[in-house]
């Protein structure tokens, strides 16, 4: 004879288990106390588990947003959590809709992490209305456009000669009073070459430039490959600075223009690139970990990245001296290679105000390849510029979008 569980009442819902419903009386309490006691056990590590996970998140995620207390050269594994930042807040949101149906008071992990990153959020995500970008300046503002114009396409310049006039047509659509070009391929000696600095003084109207370039890593025999600065305004100094190993991303350059009464500090900036090849990139969009090739190439990967996040250390470091004995209020522009909150990003914009942070919107993606969270280029300016308008120009001409911001300079 067996027990008629049902006569349990409500318990019987409890222990309504098969193993239980064949239990001789007798042993009836020793099976449903060992029932309840393994069912107790796994919810207790079920918990156990999703509290550790959701602390573990919120760890990395602050690490992340905090990256510029943590010197690359010691700490260059942070720059991953970095990269992840943005992913890693969708997890901690993710929890606080999951603890609120299971455990209220566990969703506070998720809210205070987010609390405390909460200044560096306003660098990784804006969730203000996108903004109308106003084509008509003001006089009385500054327009300066930062892109990396990918050699203005002159790979392809036989193939596709629209390719560089649609480029041109975009520049002069936003008519920036300064245009910074990161990975600029040109002559400024050559008058037939493809890229000669003349023509596009005239198509864009800019009559003054400043080149700068590592005569070690020219293009080919006419062309040189880095950074430039087109000015609508008087350039009344012109400086390119290296350092050791002294190639392209050792360089940096910054020009001295003036506007009406007032004198400006220009920086153009290409910080250390991944260097990604054709099989990084493959591997980047199919990852796998099934053979010895891709499991070297997820290593070559990490390589790449490490060596970018240590060479960014030093190379923002130059530039922030550089930034910090300017006589003039400055505006640094250009390519970082690094996402917001890294320690370069951090390093440069130190005191200074991000065109984005701003006036920007979402996201805003800047490089569109790998990932829709690259936000590696900026502009940032002094303290003493208000940022008018920002738009991000959604042209996929370069593999870089190109940026565009209206300062007004107030002096207080």
């Amino acid at each position: 004879m067996y027990l008629n569980l049902q006569s349990l009442g409500p318990e019987y819902k409890r222990f309504n288990n098969p193993r239980l419903i064949s239990a001789p009386p007798d042993l009836f309490p020793v099976y449903a106390y060992l029932y309840h006691m393994s069912t107790n056990k796994i919810r207790r590590f079920t918990k156990g588990t999703f509290i550790l996970a959701n602390l573990f998140t919120a760890i990395l995620f602050l690490l992340g947003c905090f990256s510029v207390y943590f010197n690359p050269k010691h700490f260059w594994f942070i720059g991953f959590f970095t990269l992840a930042s943005f992913y890693l807040l969708l997890v901690l949101v993710f929890f606080i809709f999951f603890w609120l149906f299971v455990k209220p008071r566990y969703l506070f992990i998720s809210i205070i992490a987010i609390a405390v990153a909460i200044q560096p959020l306003k660098h990784l995500l804006q969730l203000r209305l996108t903004p109308n970008f106003t084509a008509a300046k003001h006089p009385a503002n500054m327009r300066i456009m930062s892109w990396n114009v990918e050699h203005f396409d002159i790979r392809e310049h036989k193939t596709h000669p629209e390719r560089k006039q649609e480029m041109i047509d975009i520049i002069n659509q936003h008519q920036p009073d300064v245009a910074c070009f990161q990975e600029m391929v040109a002559s400024d000696s050559v008058p037939g070459a493809i890229n000669y600095i003349p023509d596009f003084q005239q198509k864009l109207g800019m009559p003054n430039y400043h080149y700068s370039y590592n005569k070690k890593l020219d293009f080919d025999n006419s062309h040189h490959f880095g950074l430039i600065i087109f000015s609508k305004y008087p350039i009344i100094a012109r400086h390119t600075l290296s350092y050791a190993p002294n190639d392209y991303n050792s360089i940096f350059q910054y020009a001295d223009i003036v506007k009406g009464a007032d004198t400006f500090r220009i920086f153009n900036v290409h910080l250390q690139s991944l260097k990604f090849d054709d099989n990084n990139m493959r591997y980047l969009e199919q990852p796998s970990l099934k053979d010895e090739i891709n499991i070297k190439e997820s290593k070559s990967l990490i390589s790449k990245l490490k060596t970018g996040f240590i060479k960014r250390q030093v190379q923002s470091e130059h530039i922030r001296r550089a930034i910090e004995a300017s006589p003039y209020p400055v505006i640094v522009c250009g390519d970082f290679n690094d996402v917001p909150n890294s320690y370069a990003y951090s390093t440069i914009g130190k005191g200074l105000k991000n065109a984005f942070a701003e006036k920007g919107t979402g996201i805003g993606r800047t490089f569109y390849s790998i990932s829709p969270t690259l936000r590696i280029d900026n502009i940032f300016a002094d303290k003493r510029f208000s940022i008018e308008q920002f738009v991000r120009v959604k042209k996929k001409l370069s593999d870089h979008f190109p940026l565009v911001a209206d300062l007004f300079y107030g002096k207080n």
